[in-house]
This record gives C-alpha cells, structure tokens and sequence, in this order.
C-alpha cells in the first residue's frame, strides 16, 4: 500500500453506506472503518492517526455528534478534521456539528464527485495548517531560546563584575527550578521554567555599584553598604514594569531575593508571603550557591555545611515551607554544581 496516501476513517453504523465510501475514495486513499462510536475513537487515538474523519451522524449508543465531540475535547484527536456525512440536511443540525468542531457536511445518498471534493479540500487545509503550525513553532522556539540566551547574558554581565566566570547565574537558575518544580506540584505548570528562566536577572543590579565598593576585599562601611543594598531596587528599576510574564517575574526576583522570611532583609523590609515566590525561592538558591562557591575573601562551604545553614534559617531567612522542597532537590541541585563548577584561581 502506497504510504504517501492519506489515511480516511469511515464511521457508520450500516454496513452499505461504508462500502459506498470506500469505493468512491479507495483508490485515492487509505480507508479503516468503524461500524460504531467506541470503535471510531479507538482507531482515532491509534498511531498513525486517520488524517481525515468521514462520520455518520445517526447511530446507536454514542452517536456522531458525541464522538466529535469527544474527538475534539482530547489534545491527540482535536487537529483531526471531521466531515459529517449524513441524511440530516436541516440547518440546525448543520449549526449544531460546526459548533462541535466539524469542518464540512456532505449529503446522503453521496454524490462521488462531492465527496471527492471535500475530502481533497480538507486534507489540503489539514496539511497547510500543520505547516504553518511547524513553521510557528520553530519560529517560537528560535524567539524563545533567543530571549533565554539574552536574560543569560545580561545576568553574566552584572555577575562578571563581582566573580570571574559567571556561572553563578546558570546554577542558582537550574536550583531555583530544581525547587520550583518539588514545590509546584503540577507538571503541566510552566512556572518553575518562568523562573529557570527570570532568575539570572536577579543582581542585574549590581550594574549600577561602583566597582570600588563591588570588588572591596575588606568590610563595607556603613555608607557603601547602605549603597549596596540598594542594587535590587536598581535592578527592578532597570528591567522596569511590563506586562509580560517573563519579565515581570524577572523585576520581582530582583527586587525581593534580599527579603528575608523575618521581615530583616532589604531593600524594603518585607516579610513572609508579602515576598513574592518567586523570590523567595530565588533566596536559597542564590544563598546555597554563594557558600558553597570560592571567592577571593572566602573559601566555599561544604553542600552538608550550607544544607545545615539553610536549614537552620528556616523561618527566619528563608521560608520554611520551602526549605524542605530544598533539601529534596539536593541530589539534582549537586549534580549541576558538579557540571558548572567554577575553577578559581584567586590572588
């Protein structure tokens, strides 16, 4: 059988009217029949799927109105087109099948060269719009790892400031995911990818520190802390307000990841859940990586050590429903510490 044909599923529950069908249709197409609703269904969810639905309406049990609904309520079968063929010619059970999501009627008793018409015209349609649904897709994808690629530079460049490689941006992201998606308990969700995504915008802020305060070995004065303290709120005015989902995840992020759970962090001094989730999955992260990374006035932590003090921090710094969702995404969060470890070499 040629593979280049497309596939027609034939459903009616008498016997007569299939065989008219498949003699108009089968040398063009590749035809599976079903005498009744379930049958119909079964076929339609099999792999390769029919590309095209030819569908009695009047039939016992589940008639044709309920499989196309049904059809067209389940994501694998809803691209599918559907023709109704049948006997019922009034314009309200024309409105009623276009309504369930059929695209064309034709007629009993079948005319050959309508028939043929219609199911050649569909399957055009059909095809077209899987292109176009192709061509959107990539070009989404193209858009997507774009923008990913740009809020990943962007955070690089405030963390080059203070840290030679940048990595920092690319662990604390994979953790704060890593907790995102043991917290959010739906994997249909594209929360914890939202924030895999805002996360490394979270210093941006730094970029408006000067460097003699950044890149200070010893201990801040009152002054240059109290500038200091002020970079999240230069990286939300940085990033600004916008309606986007991204962005308006990353201007949080940056403003509220110095929070603290107790209400002493900053820059604001907001505590509990008035600190966006966001946030306050951001905080761990970002501490987790900081203690556990090399830097020229410190030595890294050990993954147990930092474990500890964020354990012990719970309800204090960090928020303590969260912190155990930490702890269970330990395996994974060392494993991406392992593949982006930094190699410092300090003077």
């Amino acid at each position: 059988m040629d593979k280049t044909k497309s596939t027609l599923l034939i459903v009616d529950d008498t016997p007569e009217n299939i065989d008219i069908l498949s003699s108009v249709l089968g040398q063009d197409y590749k035809i599976k029949v079903a005498l009744n609703g379930e049958r119909a269904l079964a076929i339609a969810n099999k792999v390769p799927r029919p590309d095209l639905i030819l569908l009695d309406i009047m039939m016992p049990e589940m008639d044709g109105y309920e499989v196309c609904e049904r059809l067209k309520s389940n994501p694998a079968t809803r691209s599918i087109p559907v023709v109704f063929v049948t006997a019922m010619v009034e314009e309200v059970h024309e409105e009623k099948g276009l309504a369930l999501g059929a695209v064309d009627y034709i007629t009993k008793p079948v005319k050959p060269s309508i028939a043929k018409a219609r199911v050649k015209t569909h399957l055009a349609l059909a095809h077209q719009s899987r292109e176009l649904e192709k061509k959107v897709a990539l070009r989404t994808k193209e858009l997507h790892d774009t923008r990913l690629e740009i809020i990943q530079r962007l955070g690089r460049a405030a963390e080059f400031k203070d840290n030679e490689t940048g990595l920092h941006v690319i662990r604390m992201s994979y953790y704060s995911r890593f907790i995102a998606e043991s917290f959010i308990d739906d994997e249909q969700s594209g929360w914890p990818e939202l924030l895999f995504q805002a996360a490394p915008m979270h210093d941006i802020g730094k970029i408006g520190i000067p460097d003699k305060i950044l890149l200070k070995k010893g201990k801040l004065d009152e002054d240059e802390w109290a500038l200091m303290r002020q970079h999240p709120r230069f990286g939300a005015e940085i990033i600004g307000k916008h309606e986007s989902g991204l962005l308006a995840m990353a201007y949080e992020v940056a403003l509220a990841h110095h929070e603290r759970w107790d209400g002493q962090g900053y820059p604001d001094g907001i505590k509990g859940e008035e600190i966006p989730l966001s946030a306050r999955v951001v905080a761990i992260a970002d501490v987790f990586d900081a203690l556990t990374t090399e830097r020229p006035y410190k030595t890294a932590w050990s993954v147990e050590a930092a474990t500890d003090y964020i354990q012990q921090n719970a309800g204090s710094h960090f928020d303590p429903e969260l912190v155990p969702h930490f702890v269970r995404s330990l395996p994974r969060i060392v494993d991406i510490k392992s593949k982006f470890e930094e190699t410092a070499c300090f003077d």
